[in-house]
């Protein structure tokens, strides 16, 4: 019998695994794997778990928010000896399994983990740390780790609009030097995004039209600081419908990047909070992971 270990997070999202978790297990038991059950007790407790595993597993799976999965896959990187991860979204936007069309219906998605095909999917360092799909700073970036988590779970996506909408009075920009491919770009920033996903917050098509998820290239989107309140309505109004406006913003693809600025700047890594820092080293791992997804969207993606 092959072997699994199911890390989750009760508290992600409404907590909905609760009602379903019998009938997950039972998918992965008649999927012919004995089934390890393991809830997190803390933060980085998944990360912890999977970097000291010790157990042979053939398959990982996990459920909770984008920031269980961050955990669970910075905690394989880490790890000589990868497995293969499914992914059950539990959370309260799932970016990340929204790209690669795993369903939202957590026992669809747990078929997916278990009768699915694997996806050698690129993978991000930022410094010393690890990254699933979204590396960011500025206006908006920050929603999904400051909104309060009650107002997430009654609210859901409308809370990170609402978070992000009472920053525009605001509105922070960062002077900053950015350096790829042997190009250097020194501007004011309002907004900076490091992404191999379609959406970011729920917002999609804002990492632009053509991502892949397995060819060693990040989707990087610079929205300079606006210079007066309509050029701020111009952004959002471009950011909204999905055109790109080049006067306010650069959009590239690379494999590295390096971020440098002359004061601290606070970075989220896949919605969860990054730390402060002055210099940025962020490179793509390609196909260093391998996701479970469906058979046919594996195929699409390829």
């Amino acid at each position: 019998m092959k072997r699994m270990l199911f890390v989750y997070n009760s508290n992600a999202g409404r907590g909905l695994i609760r009602l379903h978790l019998a009938d997950i297990i039972d998918i992965f038991v008649k999927a012919g794997y004995e089934t390890v059950v393991y809830p997190t007790q803390s933060y980085k407790d998944a990360y912890k778990k999977i970097r000291h595993l010790e157990e042979d597993y053939d398959l990982v799976v996990c459920s909770g928010g984008d920031g269980t999965l961050d955990e669970v896959v910075t905690g394989m990187m880490k790890r000589k000896d990868k497995m293969p991860i499914g992914y059950i979204p539990a959370g309260t936007t799932n970016d990340f399994a929204s790209s690669l069309h795993i369903s939202k219906d957590m026992l669809s998605a747990a078929n997916t983990a278990v009768h699915g095909r694997p996806f050698a999917c690129d993978i991000g360092t930022f410094n010393k740390d690890i990254f699933v799909y979204v590396a960011a700073f500025g206006l908006f970036t920050d929603v999904s780790y400051q909104t309060n988590q009650n107002l997430k779970r009654v609210l859901g996506h409308a809370a990170y609009v609402l978070e992000g909408v009472k920053q525009l009075s605001n509105v922070p920009s960062y002077k900053i030097k950015v350096t790829h491919d042997g190009e250097v770009i020194e501007d004011e920033f309002m907004i900076g995004m490091v992404t191999n996903s379609k959406s970011v917050a729920g917002f999609k098509g804002i990492t632009g039209k053509q991502v892949e998820f397995d060819d060693g290239e990040f989707e990087v989107t610079l929205v300079r600081r606006p210079k007066n309140l309509i050029e701020l309505q111009e952004i959002i109004a471009s950011i909204l419908i999905e055109n790109f406006d080049s006067r306010h913003m650069y959009t590239f693809k690379t494999s590295e990047i390096v971020f440098e600025s002359a004061v601290e700047i606070p970075w989220t890594l896949d919605g969860e909070y990054g730390g402060e820092h002055e210099v940025v080293k962020i490179s793509n791992e390609k196909q260093a992971l391998q996701i479970m997804v469906e058979a046919e969207e594996v195929e699409e993606e390829e």
